[in-house]
């Protein structure tokens, strides 16, 4: 079997609408660069024509993978599909993220630089990401960040960015602490990832939703959502994650990550998988 340079994970819940245009960029992107790459679409119990949408794309490509499920939310998909996931490299990608399937390489050479885990930001550098945002998701995301701020202690500026990267490693021990099926499940994997003292960057990115067919409600799920972040705050406090490491111990993780040689390139050129 040859070796899967890229595991692309795409949650999926009834986005039939939306989930063509990004599995034709996604091709579009490892064809041209040559990438070993499994694609694959973790369809949370979708009670739409997602799941036939990704059958008719799995028939002209083999590397595109539809794990069903029942419905259970976006971060057990992720969880479901990373678990399944053999990629060197692992990212993590909205179903809705067409147009920034390029920025998949800042995020790659975050991680060839050391990085463990590579975390998308619409709001380092990039205005347009922002404006082209509905105001009531602007501010629901900036609430949101200021409490995983003071609650967790996390000090990112987009925690909820729909693109995010790991190295396989990371990947498979982070979700191995993942409890939360819901949208809260992206600050909890940064939270573990700074109990293990992972090294995580946040990469500046272009990235434009498509919020057409969005199903956030801002009040409902954004109280659930703020519901998982004490939850996070709950389980910690009963040990369920590890526990801090000695500041020496991360300064140590951080460094080491830093100095660490780089992954082996992910483009081959002359490779290219079969379709």
């Amino acid at each position: 079997m040859a070796r899967v340079h890229y595991s692309i994970v795409i949650p999926a819940y009834n986005e039939e609408h939306r989930i063509s245009a990004t599995l034709d960029e996604v091709l579009k992107y490892t064809n041209e660069r040559g990438l070993m790459a499994e694609i694959i679409v973790a369809d949370d119990g979708s009670s739409d024509r997602t799941a036939d949408v990704v059958r008719w794309y799995r028939r002209r490509a083999h590397r595109i993978k539809l794990l069903r499920l029942r419905h259970a939310g976006k971060g057990a998909a992720v969880r479901q599909g990373v678990r399944l996931a053999h990629g060197q490299i692992i990212f993590v990608c909205d179903a809705d993220l067409h147009d920034g399937i390029a920025e998949f390489e800042k995020l790659e050479q975050a991680l060839m630089k050391g990085a463990d885990v590579a975390i998308g930001s619409r709001w380092i550098g990039n205005r347009e990401c922002l404006e082209t945002q509905p105001l009531y998701r602007r501010l629901c995301g900036r609430v949101f960040n200021l409490l995983t701020q003071r609650l967790l202690g996390l000090s990112f500026y987009d925690t909820q960015c729909g693109l995010k990267g790991f190295t396989r490693d990371a990947a498979k021990e982070l979700f191995s602490y993942q409890t939360i099926n819901g949208w809260g499940f992206d600050p909890e994997l940064l939270f573990v990832a700074g109990r293990l003292g992972l090294a995580v960057q946040e990469v500046g990115i272009k990235l434009v939703h498509d919020y057409k067919f969005s199903r956030f409600r801002p009040v409902r799920d954004g109280l659930v959502t703020f519901k998982e972040l004490f939850g996070i705050f709950w389980r910690d406090l009963r040990g369920t994650y590890p526990r801090p490491a000695p500041i020496a111990t991360a300064r140590a993780a951080v460094a080491t990550a830093a100095a660490a040689p780089e992954l082996s390139p992910l483009a081959e050129p002359g490779t290219r998988e079969a379709a």
